[in-house]
């Protein structure tokens, strides 16, 4: 459905995008990831045909995207990180001009747009302008103006940014809801449990690269951590430190606030091994944490930055 080759990007003498490649099937709930800088926005604008760019073929079901493709256009939906809505008109009016965009008969578009208004639970708030709706609220306002005329690809930029749970929660439930109707989605998050909870594949950008892609499955089993083990509440000396760096299978160890965080390769008994050293040592601990990779760690290792720098 989405196709992009070897797109290269300059401002100036910096390079936004080096040869990047990405292909996104139908049918998919893609995760686009990468630390802010990385080339996830300019990646989306060229693939809309709002950004010029130096190099490269860009093709979306199968067409070549160019600013004056408005057949293409016509089903691609966009829900920015910013909310895009109009203060001066309601909730259904918001709706109703979005969807006109892309369908004219009145009718069609009255179905829709109630449609719209139903699956993003907006009924009790038709009649409404956006400064009267809670920061969730206007998010589900955003996603129903962009997705209102039934696009086959939608492309999702930080949807969830400043909302509470219950409408993360929402949201995230209807991006399935929409996938499971046929649409296919591009889908950026800074958060990555929900990257980890609703993507079918994932790409991973770093200075303007896919470093890595597969399912999280797939990526998890590109690294090296096969468990992390936290333990909270444990003082330790220098030389014990080092004893712990020194145990089977450990590779990194991070010490800050008395709380001791060990990442292990992927073998048996990494923990057993780690408390039965404390207890030799009749070092005291509290809690003890052991977690399986996560999205995180795919990230944090493959990049060697937190998500949020």
């Amino acid at each position: 459905m989405v196709e992009i080759k070897n797109l290269v990007k300059r401002y100036g003498d910096v390079v936004a995008l080096d040869h990047l490649n990405l292909q996104v099937r139908e049918g998919e709930i893609f995760g686009l990831l990468g630390p802010n800088g990385s080339g996830k926005t300019t990646a989306i604008n060229c693939m809309l045909a709002l950004l010029s760019f130096d190099r490269g073929d860009i093709r979306l079901f199968g067409e070549e995207m160019s600013p004056d493709n408005y057949k293409v256009k016509q089903q691609i939906g966009i829900v920015l990180q910013n909310v895009a809505v109009f203060d001066e008109l309601t909730v259904y009016e918001n709706i109703d001009y979005f969807c006109g965009l892309y369908i004219r008969d009145k009718a069609r578009r009255k179905e829709l747009v109630d449609e719209a208004i139903a699956f993003a639970g907006l009924e009790e708030y038709q009649k409404k302008r956006p400064p009267k709706l809670s920061g969730g609220l206007l998010r589900r306002l955003n996603i129903a103006c962009g997705i209102a005329h039934k696009p086959k690809l939608i492309i999702m930029d930080e949807p969830t940014v400043a909302v509470d749970p219950q409408s993360r929660n929402k949201i995230l439930e209807g991006i399935q809801e929409l996938n499971r109707q046929g649409s296919t989605i591009i889908y950026t998050s800074h958060y990555m449990e929900e990257v980890e909870q609703i993507c079918t594949r994932i790409a991973i950008l770093d200075h303007g690269r896919s470093i890595a892609v597969g399912t999280k499955e797939e990526l998890k089993m590109m690294i090296k951590t096969g468990e992390t083990i936290t333990i909270e509440a444990v003082a330790l000396a220098g030389e014990q430190l080092a004893a712990i760096r020194d145990l089977p299978h450990v590779f990194a160890v991070d010490y800050e606030g008395q709380v001791l965080t060990v990442r292990c390769t992927k073998a048996r008994h990494n923990l057993l091994s780690l408390l039965n050293y404390l207890q030799e040592q009749e070092i005291v601990f509290g809690r003890v944490f052991s977690e399986l990779p996560t999205l995180n760690d795919v990230f944090l290792e493959i990049t060697g930055k937190q998500l949020r720098d």
